[in-house]
């Protein structure tokens, strides 16, 4: 049963939809308990899973050949996590998805929902805009990466999740700025040293 919490959290992620529309979408979700450090998604797993993030914070990672790993993508409360390699690709999981924090997540298999999305336009319009999202989000990390300096990108980290080097070991953050943790420390010195307005 939906409590009049879930029922606000839920119409202001999913705008546009009714109660109905709500009541049907969460049937078919549950609640998804991934403890701190808990994998969410395995690397090479062809599941579907998406999820919501009610609480929490999960990172996609990727183990090189030398044994370092390197952050990819960081999802925090309120942002959609699944594989893009699975859901849009229908490829299996190039990427681990851990818990970096004790997270909930409402849950949907998106392979087993996919025929009612089809016949209810308005759910229909979400996953649209889920997985246009998906791409955009993906594109804006490439453009960043050509078209901002690494300074650039940590500012505009911060101006998203204003708490999240309070939440994220520094390492995990460099690798997704694309720098070493050395160079982070030094732009978060040299911004620290600049006088506020």
């Amino acid at each position: 049963m939906l409590s009049n919490d879930d029922i606000k959290f839920y119409f202001s992620i999913f705008k546009g939809l009714n109660l109905a529309d709500i009541t049907e979408l969460f049937k078919m979700a549950h609640t998804r308990h991934v403890p701190a450090n808990g994998i969410y998604i395995e690397e090479g797993s062809s599941s579907k899973k998406l999820g919501l993030i009610r609480k929490g914070l999960i990172r996609a990672y990727k183990v090189k050949e030398n044994g370092d790993d390197v952050t990819l993508i960081l999802r925090w409360e309120n942002q959609f996590v699944a594989s893009h390699d699975s859901v849009i690709l229908d490829q299996p999981s190039r990427f681990i998805y851990q818990a970096l924090e004790d997270t909930t997540l409402m849950e949907l298999d998106y392979g087993k929902v996919e025929n009612i999305l089809d016949n209810n336009p308005k759910l229909s319009s979400h996953r649209n805009i889920f997985l246009l999202r998906m791409l955009a989000e993906s594109l804006e990390r490439m453009e960043s990466f050509v078209l901002l300096t690494p300074e650039e990108r940590y500012l505009q980290l911060i101006k998203d999740k204003p708490d999240i080097f309070n939440r994220v070991h520094n390492k995990y953050l460099a690798t997704l700025l694309g720098i070493t943790p050395v160079s982070l420390s030094r732009i978060r010195k040299r911004i620290s040293q600049v006088p506020k307005r």
